[in-house]
């Protein structure tokens, strides 16, 4: 979909008074870095452009051609230009503001940069892993679990993501965004299965909605008597920060319960308009928590995710799940082995707040839904004592006698 037609849709957002100096905005705060990638970059716009979301769509990156006026591309990266195969490609300007130029082993930068290696298709992987569409009643609903929906009401995200589980479905070329007719028939599941009592929007990200449209969303479904939860999943407070203006939170808040979930990566995401972003969430009495996909070289050794889990909480961001990477096409080279995700959870549990602690999972392919993996703290049983082993190594008893 061209940024103009994204852009069309998209014109709510808050209106600057004036244009202060770099690093300071009266609506949104402008970094150092962001304000020299803006004067490199667009020379004729303004930070009053910057922090409008609508302009950081139109302006976003989407072609490696684009990339090379600010990326000394690898031979990966660039082979991806002249590919048969045209792989999604979308950088808001504020991402890219974070990417390092000359390191095409960068973490952020590998995370959004295609390359080369994402047209090998290897064993056991597959355009719909987890089987959404085997369980998909009526489209853009997917019902796996007895009493919750996944509702994908959007093709568009701001940025896409490398190894996104959907990349047969995102980015999509025809109508990004759904009709309300389309919506309406999922609406209308919903209402007739009184088990569905939480509902996840997703997609996409249902971020990248205009305030009306998504209002219609959660307004429709929050009138359905036995819907008690709504949740939204996205990554724009990362790579969209300024998209969270008031007038988005004062809309939010009257649908509580509502819950977001948010894509966290790396801790080098956690920056000053991240945490805008996401403590303007929360003061709206909105419960976050962050779902993050193990990414070898990228957030796979202890110290990296602790990292990134302590600045999520310090912007009240809990940390929720640790995926393993889904085994979508050409994703081997992000993929980690288990061992890897079970000792990020040994070097937590004990050793941080709980609170740090995300559920590590495999969505299991097939459709098997969230699989929990966790370190053998149980060791078995003497008699009827449970022998147990701590985070130090150490063994305990405990008297199950019960």
């Amino acid at each position: 979909m061209k940024n103009e037609e994204v852009v069309a849709e998209h014109r709510e957002t808050d209106e600057a008074t004036s244009l202060e100096p770099p690093s300071y905005h009266p609506l949104f705060p402008v970094s150092n870095r962001s304000a020299d990638f803006l004067k490199r970059h667009f020379p004729g716009s303004t930070l009053k452009d910057w922090i409008s979301w609508p302009w950081q769509v139109k302006n976003s990156f989407t072609s490696v051609d684009q990339l090379s006026t600010f990326l000394g591309l690898s031979e990966s990266e660039a082979a991806t230009a002249g590919s048969d195969v045209q792989l999604p490609l979308r950088i808001t300007p504020y991402f890219a503001s974070l990417l390092e130029g000359n390191d095409p082993f960068h973490a952020l930068r590998r995370t959004v940069v295609p390359v080369i290696q994402e047209l090998t298709m290897s064993p056991g992987e597959s355009e719909d892993p987890l089987s959404e569409m085997d369980h998909s009643p009526v489209p853009q609903l997917v019902h796996r679990y007895p009493d919750r929906v996944l509702f994908l009401v959007t093709n568009f995200c701001s940025t896409y993501c490398r190894y996104c589980t959907r990349t047969h479905i995102v980015s999509q070329q025809e109508k990004a965004h759904s009709t309300r007719k389309q919506w309406d028939v999922a609406i209308e599941y919903i209402r007739n299965h009184p088990e569905i009592r939480d509902v996840l929007l997703s997609g996409g990200d249902p971020l990248t909605l205009p305030d009306s449209r998504l209002e219609y969303l959660l307004s429709q479904l929050r009138a359905i008597p036995h819907v008690e939860i709504l949740r939204i999943g996205t990554k724009v407070p990362v790579v969209l920060p300024m998209r969270i203006t008031r007038s988005l939170t004062s809309m939010l808040r009257k649908y509580h319960p509502l819950m977001i979930s948010i894509h966290f990566t790396h801790p080098d995401e956690v920056t000053p308009e991240t945490a805008e972003a996401c403590n303007r969430l929360a003061d709206a009495g909105i419960p976050l928590g962050s779902q993050t996909v193990l990414l070898h070289g990228i957030n796979d050794t202890p110290d990296i995710y602790k990292s990134l889990a302590h600045k999520l909480l310090k912007v009240r961001v809990k940390p929720y799940y640790l995926y393993q990477c889904d085994p979508i096409p050409g994703s081997s080279h992000f993929r980690t082995p288990v061992e890897s995700g079970l000792e990020i959870i040994r070097n937590l549990r004990g050793f941080t707040s709980g609170y740090a602690v995300p559920h590590y999972v495999i969505d299991a392919p097939g459709g098997g839904g969230k699989i929990p993996l966790l370190p053998n703290y149980v060791e078995g049983y003497d008699g009827k004592d449970l022998l147990l082993k701590n985070y130090e190594g150490r063994s305990f008893r405990y008297p199950d006698y019960l």
